[in-house]
């Protein structure tokens, strides 16, 4: 059996590190908001070139607190794609907005960026595309539109880790953005995990504030800034918050519970530092599998030139899918298919009177696209057992 994702190898090729890791976070019994959770927020800052790194719980409690941050919420529309994983619109819906969906583009997948105007009302108060499968949406005109409209950009970079555009690094291209670290990602976590990430100092309080309750310094401080008020406020020494901290009793915000655990954080760490030759060996396998499969009648994926796309996923496409998808069934080359039901037309949006037909594009891609096998530990076995057995099809 040939998996899309091959987890186990991954962690082989770090468990040594890993586990020492591990266990020192177990001995040291610090598991909230420690060192090495304050470390990793450092090092992926450095990493996409942006200020502020703010660890939460998942990639959905990121995209909820980023729009609660920013204070959209009952009353406002966000424009973003119908064409990704639902926790996109799920969490414009959670804090009480409307999605309001733009086709995508039938070259790289992503919001069409010519449509986006069109969509905008005295109600929009952001734009959130989605770097879809890893390649980043055109950030130069949404954010030229955003600020022509005063609008947020939000960029959803939760495929996206590693991949750049115009070589800045995805997730520091917008006023905000959020990453999730679920174990399929590019960097990956061994459980859940996410990150907002923004060059606003306003923003980076109210998000740190928010995962916590609305408490402590950070809740002060937001409360503060939301309020105009002027105060000044000590910074909080460095303490162990497992056990007691006396200032998470103070609360200022309604907030959430979300926070990147340290085991968490010890591995991310880890796997930050390997992460671009993770992209590197994804690179690689795209442009194996391009070549290799050219001969076939599947359609390869495009990749922008101005970007270089981080190949979260390797997607194709066929009109003859389902037949393909259960041949490769049979010798176990695993495949899956992204998006079976673009958003606007699943059933908890059937109260904004979409229809078919409304975006042809997402309709028509949703219909022909799935992912082969892609990970950094692929070997060329593997991807010829793959290749090979497409062309006998």
């Amino acid at each position: 059996m040939l998996p899309l994702l091959n987890l186990k190898r991954q962690y082989e090729n770090i468990k040594e590190e890993a586990n020492l890791a591990a266990i020192e976070v177990l001995e040291n019994c610090s598991y909230i908001m420690g060192d090495n959770v304050k470390l990793f927020e450092k090092e992926f800052s450095e990493y996409l070139g942006v200020k502020h790194s703010v660890s939460v719980g998942n990639g959905t409690d990121a995209l909820i607190i980023a729009l609660k941050a920013l204070n959209i919420g009952e009353g406002d529309e966000v424009i973003t794609t119908p064409y990704t994983f639902f926790a996109t619109a799920e969490a414009i819906s959670f804090v009480g907005a409307t999605p309001v969906f733009v086709d995508v583009r039938l070259d790289t997948f992503n919001i069409d960026e010519s449509k986006i105007e069109e969509k905008i009302t005295s109600k929009t108060k952001a734009i959130l595309p989605v770097h879809i499968f890893g390649q980043c949406a055109d950030m130069d005109a949404i954010n030229d539109i955003a600020k022509k409209h005063n609008l947020y950009v939000i960029e959803d970079a939760c495929q996206a880790a590693g991949a750049e555009y115009k070589g800045k690094k995805a997730g520091s291209l917008a006023d905000i953005s959020c990453f999730s670290f679920f174990p399929t990602k590019n960097l990956a976590c061994a459980g859940d995990g996410g990150m907002i990430c923004t060059n606003n100092d306003e923003i980076n309080t109210i998000c740190r504030a928010l995962k916590v309750h609305g408490s402590g310094e950070m809740g002060q401080r937001a409360y503060n800034f939301l309020n105009d008020i002027k105060e000044k406020i000590e910074d909080e020494t460095d303490r162990d918050n497992t056990i007691y901290n006396p200032k998470k009793y103070y609360n200022y915000l309604i907030g959430h519970n979300s926070r990147l655990d340290e085991v968490q954080a010890s591995i991310l760490r880890i796997k930050l530092r390997h992460l671009d030759e993770y992209i590197t060996n994804r690179r690689k396998t795209a442009e194996f599998y391009k070549q290799n499969l050219k001969v076939t009648d599947l359609k390869m994926p495009y990749e922008d030139k101005i970007g270089k796309h981080s190949y979260h996923l390797f997607i194709v496409q066929s009109d003859d899918r389902e037949n393909i998808v259960a041949e490769l069934a049979k010798p176990g080359i695993a495949t899956g298919i992204y998006y079976p039901v673009p958003l606007h037309l699943q059933k908890c949006y059937s109260n904004l009177g979409y229809k078919v037909g409304d975006m042809p594009n997402a309709e028509y891609l949703s219909k022909r696209t799935f992912a082969i096998p892609m990970f950094p530990e692929i070997n060329n076995k593997e991807k010829n057992f793959v290749v090979n057995t497409i062309k006998s099809l």
